[in-house]
């Protein structure tokens, strides 16, 4: 029998990519080393091995260098004992991969919201996300979870999708976008209180989202410092 090889993520506090990671191994239940990086100023032995300058990382018995998240993440899959994240049908898993890049096509968006600098960019941004969740209404079943009581590496996307209106709720006006999808607004509770979605992020993940937001010069900026300045 092969023994289990060491695991080393490479990450950051605030990337959504690499809190996937992060979910997916302690879903499989599998010991694993992370590592944090300043992405601001980043280490020559980072620069090293990772071909495009992102995170996350997953370092595989010190010397196999896998990148992007939605690739760590199935090689976690397919290499890994523990509970299985894909469903065993291909054409259901194949549904379910889908479902993975929709949330990368959301988290675009989200990106979008806190970059554009005027009102009209942040409205189309808000419109686009509330488009998106109605896509996600209609995609869910009976939940908890994305396959109903399993949870899955959809789950796993989602989970630091949802994370970042926890701070946009306490920071900015309300801002709708989960008003008429009951379903997602379940599932989002569900994966809030999951233990591998909270142990994803280190305990001043929101206080240095919220710097990060409020520093950017964008239109999302000003709403918080307003906001802010107001209280």
């Amino acid at each position: 029998m092969n023994p289990m090889p060491s695991l080393r993520l490479v990450s950051h506090k605030l990337c959504p990519y690499a809190q996937r990671a992060a979910i997916t191994l302690v879903e499989k239940g599998v010991p694993y080393e992370r590592q944090i990086v300043d992405l601001s100023k980043k280490p020559d032995w980072f620069k090293a091995m990772s071909p495009l300058g992102k995170v996350p990382l997953l370092i595989v018995d010190g010397d196999t260098v896998l990148f992007e998240s939605a690739i760590i993440c199935e090689y976690l899959e397919e290499t890994q004992p523990g509970p299985r994240l894909h469903p065993e049908d291909p054409a259901e898993r194949a549904r379910h991969r889908a479902w993975v890049e929709f949330a990368s096509a959301t988290l675009n968006v989200i990106a979008g919201l806190y970059g554009t600098g005027d009102e009209a960019g942040y409205r189309a941004k808000i419109a686009d996300l509330m488009a998106k969740m109605a896509w996600l209404e209609g995609a869910l079943g009976g939940g908890p979870y994305f396959a109903g009581v399993r949870f899955s590496l959809v789950d796993a996307a989602f989970g630091p999708v949802f994370r970042y209106f926890e701070t946009f709720e306490t920071a900015l006006p309300p801002l709708g976008i989960f008003d008429t999808t009951p379903k997602v607004r379940g599932w989002r509770q569900a994966l809030a209180a999951r233990a591998s979605v909270r142990g994803a992020v280190t305990a001043d993940y929101h206080e240095l989202l919220s710097t990060f937001l409020r520093e950017r010069g964008s239109y999302l900026s000003g709403l918080m410092l307003d906001r802010s300045g107001a209280g």
